[in-house]
């Protein structure tokens, strides 16, 4: 459970970080903040599903603004914070049931699920730094080993 906590903690920061360079650049380069989107987009489907609420009507890729990303970016770590503050160890190998966009189903575990958000945006935040780093504009360090110095 503290691996999966500590990883919630970089991912939050790591969403935090990439935010703040996003809205120094500006509104610019729609493609960058589009991709960031997805991610926050994504951690809230999971994040619903983690709940066992309907998630098959969300989206996961959407054209929103930079406003847009920063309330996503407060709300997915509310909710993060709450389910994990509320989890027990036992909970993790627990199945979840859902639906995808698609209309099918699925079971995966909690800790699963909890894996793949981490990971699922860790690779897109890798390509968001790639297309900066392409624009000219120094990419963010998210990496892990930089946020538990």
């Amino acid at each position: 459970m503290k691996t999966i906590q500590k990883m919630y903690e970089h991912l939050i920061w790591a969403n935090q970080r990439i935010l703040e360079t996003l809205q120094s650049i500006g509104d610019e380069n729609q493609d960058v903040i589009r991709l960031f989107s997805h991610i926050l987009l994504a951690e809230k489907v999971w994040i619903t599903r983690l709940q066992g609420l309907d998630s098959s009507r969300l989206p996961i890729w959407s054209d929103v603004d930079i406003e847009v990303c920063t309330e996503l970016v407060i709300q997915n770590e509310e909710s993060l914070t709450t389910f994990l503050t509320n989890l027990a160890n036992t909970d993790l190998d627990k199945l979840i049931s859902y639906t995808n966009s698609k209309g099918k189903e699925f079971k995966n575990s909690v800790r699963d699920v909890l894996t793949h958000i981490a990971l699922h945006g860790q690779y897109h935040r890798g390509q968001i730094n790639s297309r900066l780093r392409a624009e000219g504009i120094e990419p963010v360090n998210i990496d892990f080993i930089t946020f538990v110095r």
